[in-house]
């Protein structure tokens, strides 16, 4: 079970932002380009510099070794990196047949040259490279924006299985309003360095 705790946080001349996501709980984010919501994420995965505190568990983030806070609460940037000629080099631990083909991957996937895969295709490995390490907190910047209906609905549903089995908290960054009311137990919108709650709590995503 995991809770991310935002206390204070200041970056980029943004905020001061609190926010607490709860275990199992699914906070939306929206808002214009440019608004800061990646920044936001770069600054809770601790990549990029910020005051105030950020805590998973009761445990401050400066506590932990950088590898390991990012192992913990992980980001899914909007473009993912590839830095090895073949799929499978990029996996290190261990996802089990059901996990890769629940977004339409078979095993011959992990002999797949780098520079055959479509957009979709990086998008949807790299959400599969994310979850290897087992984080607690998941920060999700558009992970559905390059992907048809039917692979977003794919990665929907992985993300919430994950989080019913793992009490996974999770910050999912979309531009669609329809998605942050439809996923988030709770929707903000960041706009002029200051969050709104556009939606009221309600049960949780990850438990309908």
């Amino acid at each position: 079970m995991s809770k991310l705790t935002i206390t204070s946080l200041i970056y980029r001349h943004l905020g001061p932002f609190d926010l607490t996501i709860e275990a199992g709980e699914t906070v939306s984010l929206s808002g214009s380009s440019g608004a800061g919501k990646s920044l936001l994420l770069r600054a809770l995965a601790d990549i990029d510099p910020h005051d105030g505190e950020v805590c998973l568990n009761g445990q401050s983030c400066q506590s932990f070794p950088a590898p390991e806070w990012r192992r913990q609460v992980a980001l899914l940037p909007a473009e993912s990196q590839w830095w090895h000629d073949t799929v499978g080099e990029h996996f290190q631990g261990s996802l089990a047949p059901e996990i890769w083909a629940s977004l339409g991957f078979e095993g011959q996937v992990k002999s797949w040259s780098i520079t055959r895969l479509s957009s979709g295709e990086k998008q949807r490995l790299a959400i599969l490279r994310l979850l290897q390490n087992n984080p607690k907190v998941l920060l999700l910047d558009e992970p559905t924006a390059n992907l048809d209906p039917e692979n977003s609905q794919r990665v929907e549903n992985l993300f919430l299985n994950y989080q019913r089995e793992q009490g996974a908290a999770i910050l999912w960054i979309t531009h669609s309003v329809e998605q942050g009311r439809r996923l988030g137990r709770r929707h903000y919108q960041l706009e002029n360095g200051r969050l709104e709650l556009l939606s009221q709590p309600r049960l949780f995503a990850s438990a309908s």
